[in-house]
């Protein structure tokens, strides 16, 4: 398998912007702690750089 990536929800999304929720929703992540197992690629590292404030890369 690819290099994979995990990601983790640590802040609510109430209060964001649309876009932020629709790319949080994207990255495969519900509610606070869900955690999403995604590919390594660029689009992806650009999401999670989009949200960050939102995410956190866990290993």
């Amino acid at each position: 398998m690819a290099n994979t990536i995990k990601v983790k929800l640590v802040k609510g999304l109430i209060g964001t912007r649309q876009d932020h929720r629709a790319t949080v929703r994207g990255l495969g992540l519900r509610r606070v702690n869900s955690v999403a197992e995604l590919e390594d690629t660029p689009s992806v590292r650009g999401m999670i750089n989009k949200v960050s404030y939102l995410v956190k890369v866990v290993s």
